[in-house]
């Protein structure tokens, strides 16, 4: 049985729950899990340990616990909205350079420790907003230099990389933003089907 590792922040996170671990959330994890799990009856062990609030430096604060020490065949990461947003709101933020560094140090760290892993790099983003329309220039423009660093780190080590910011301003074209991120940053379940749908076709090709 190969194990499935989702790691990030709320938007990974989605209200799953910390004692059991058939209890992925709401949101993508458990869309994914839920497409995989009924193809492949008995393929694949899923975890969800993404945590609401987390910023680059939180996940590798915790990379043996909630990494490495899961073994995981393959692992997926959503990371870089809080890195801007926690600078917005209590200057405590992660900038662009710096996000790329401790970003690099993960994966460095995470190949090394399981040298037959497969990651995805999915790319941060928003939608114009409650949460994020106060400051959207700024909001947006951070988020996008996140997002060329993560994508950096995905051709750095030759990973798989999943644009998402370009799919979410589509949709917006559809339907209000607040229909596909209920704030511009969390996603409605709507929003969490269009990540599921990215994120099985990027694993379909690993």
């Amino acid at each position: 049985m190969k194990t499935i590792l989702f790691q990030g922040d709320s938007i990974t996170d989605a209200d799953r729950s910390r004692e059991f671990d058939h209890k992925t959330g709401i949101g993508y994890p458990t869309l994914v899990t839920g497409y995989l799990g009924f193809e492949n009856p008995n393929k694949y062990k899923f975890y969800n340990r993404g945590i609401s609030g987390n910023r680059v430096i939180d996940v590798y604060a915790r990379i043996k616990e909630d990494i490495i020490n899961l073994k995981p065949d393959v692992m997926s990461i959503l990371i870089g909205v809080n890195d801007v947003w926690h600078e917005i709101n209590y200057k405590n933020g992660v900038d662009a350079e710096k996000y790329f560094k401790i970003y690099s140090m993960l994966i460095e760290e995470v190949l090394k420790e399981l040298p037959d892993i497969k990651i995805i790099i999915l790319e941060p983003f928003l939608l114009k907003a409650s949460a994020t329309e106060e400051n959207w220039d700024h909001f947006r423009g951070e988020v996008e230099k996140r997002a060329a660093k993560a994508k950096e780190i995905a051709e750095k080590y030759n990973l798989t990389f999943i644009s998402l910011q370009d799919k979410f301003d589509e949709a917006a074209k559809t339907a209000p933003p607040s229909y596909w991120l209920i704030d511009g940053v969390h996603p409605t379940t709507a929003g969490h089907e269009l990540i599921k749908r990215e994120w099985i076709k990027a694993f379909k090709q690993l």
